[in-house]
């Protein structure tokens, strides 16, 4: 059973940085693709960052030059390092699990990150 579990939200000044963290199980680490993905209140959940597992990465336009998703194979963790937070940067973040496009196991609590104006 694929898991993930995230961390490391929270309550930011815009302009700030904030590092949030996601530990999978239930899977070879190795030969997934990883997403973060955000939820904005009365918004659909949008597509952040993915780290393949190659370790190639994409982002969405709105966070790209601010945000820097990386992984960890030895801890079965990627990371998503957030600089220059922005008030439209709030949300629930949540991490997913794909391999060849499909999305693995089912979603996590997610984590909250609020930027402050």
């Amino acid at each position: 059973q694929v898991l993930v579990v995230e961390s490391g939200g929270g309550l930011v000044q815009a302009g700030g940085s904030l590092r949030l963290s996601c530990a999978a199980s239930g899977i070879t680490f190795t030969i997934v693709d990883m997403d973060w993905y955000r939820q904005a209140p009365g918004k659909q959940r949008e597509l952040v960052a993915t780290i393949t597992s190659g370790s190639s990465t994409n982002y969405a336009d709105s966070v790209k030059g601010r945000f820097i998703i990386s992984r960890d194979n030895t801890k079965n963790t990627v990371y998503l390092q957030m600089n220059s937070l922005k008030p439209e940067d709030t949300g629930l973040y949540y991490c997913g699990v794909k391999r060849y496009g499909i999305f693995l196991g089912s979603w996590g609590q997610g984590t909250q990150v609020t930027v402050s104006s």
